[in-house]
């Protein structure tokens, strides 16, 4: 891929950067060798290689989705600092 400053101010332009025109050459250059980088991986030999699912063996376990004790709304009214009797009343946000 032909990397010119042109392709660096239109990815520039699509990340909503305005870099000065005095970056643009680095920029240039560190795109050049990101994309070099990302090119070694071509070299690599993966047959066989299974893809990675997780970074670890463990799978993350949940708690299961049960119900369980809970307050009723007169023991949680009681709690709150104001309430209408029916609702918690808190000040308005605008």
């Amino acid at each position: 891929m032909r990397v010119d400053d042109a392709l660096v101010l239109q990815l520039a332009k699509l990340a909503k950067l305005a870099p000065p025109p005095e970056r643009v050459e680095q920029l240039r250059g560190d795109l050049v060798r990101i994309l070099d980088m990302v090119e070694k991986l071509n070299d690599l030999d993966l047959d066989g290689v299974e893809p990675l699912r997780y970074v670890t063996d463990s799978e993350q376990v949940l708690r299961p989705d049960t119900v369980g004790p809970h307050l009723d709304r007169a023991t949680a009214l009681a709690n709150a600092p104001d309430s209408d009797g029916e609702y918690f009343r808190v000040p308005r946000v605008l």
